[in-house]
């Protein structure tokens, strides 16, 4: 696609016409990447009996006002890391690494987004507005020192799915069980190093460059790091099935979970994915339709078999 041409910008760039500039700032809130929000509605699919539609009108909303905190974590972070971001194959495309924006307009919008997400999530509940804030602290923490420490990037990147998995119950009035939080945390650590791997692979050559805390990571460890993620997952979410005091039914949505797992392993190993779960959301057929065909599994079993 052939980009405009633009007036004068930021390091002798030309800014970009309106439309396009406005596009280029909602592209800076990598819309994409909401798809991770989609956690929020897990409470409300495990409590889809006793469902109604307020619950429902709450969950669409705590999902997007997820994803305009997690927008703002995204423009803190790229704000950050916009000259390393520079010198990556793929991500000096970004808005900002690639001047489209003024890195300033990107903070100040982000601000916006905070107070109004922070604001609206105060009318459902208090503790769910507490924890949109711990999640963004947490983040601008990881964005300015905890990305570099070895291990710990890892777990704040899971952390970030568990924290949605709390606010769906949050946003709901819903307890979720223990070992569901842990199946969560358990899959998002399996992602997060995933992910690592794959940029470990993409950048053997001078990957410190781009992200030190990378020259601390290596293939075999991460493969080791995730066989052990794997196995605990797994056996998990069998244990999950039984004791969640829904019915004994959910274990046959156990196969889903496998094939899942073993599917992103395989893209991981034999194709060189999983840099990306958001991608390969949408782009493996397989992965997608699992997903799919495990949410109404669930929805299914709780509503007709418990």
């Amino acid at each position: 696609m052939n980009m405009p041409n633009s007036n004068v910008g930021a390091k002798g760039k030309k800014a970009s016409p309106f439309p396009y500039s406005l596009y280029m700032y909602f592209i800076q809130l990598r819309p994409r990447q909401w798809t991770k929000n989609l956690l929020v509605f897990a409470a409300l699919i495990f409590s889809i009996k006793k469902s109604n539609m307020d619950m429902l009108f709450h969950s669409i909303a705590g999902f997007f006002l997820f994803c305009f905190v997690s927008s703002c974590v995204y423009i803190l972070n790229d704000f950050v890391d916009r000259e390393a971001d520079r010198q990556h194959p793929e991500k000096r495309h970004r808005p900002m690494a690639s001047g489209a924006i003024n890195p300033y307009g990107a903070l100040l919008l982000g601000g916006v987004l905070l107070v109004f997400s922070l604001t609206m999530a105060l009318t459902f509940s208090p503790l769910f507005s507490l924890l949109l804030l711990v999640y963004f602290l947490l983040n601008i923490g990881y964005s300015l020192k905890l990305k570099h420490v070895v291990i710990v990037d890892v777990l704040i990147v899971a952390s970030g799915f568990v924290l949605r998995a709390i606010g769906g119950g949050l946003v709901i009035g819903v307890a979720l069980t223990p070992w569901f939080l842990i199946c969560t945390m358990l899959l998002s650590i399996f992602l997060a190093i995933s992910k690592r791997r794959h940029e470990v692979n993409a950048l053997k050559t001078g990957k410190g460059a781009h992200r030190k805390v990378l020259d601390f990571y290596s293939i075999e460890l991460l493969n080791q790091l995730n066989s052990i993620v794997t196995t605990a997952t797994i056996m998990s979410y069998a244990l999950f099935t039984f004791t969640s005091g829904h019915t004994i039914h959910l274990m046959w949505t156990l196969v889903f979970v496998l094939y899942g797992v073993f599917r992103y392993l395989y893209l991981i190993h034999m194709e060189n994915k999983g840099g990306k779960p958001e991608k390969v959301l949408f782009e493996d057929r397989h992965i997608l339709v699992t997903v799919m065909l495990y949410a109404f599994s669930v929805a299914l079993i709780l509503i007709y078999l418990e």
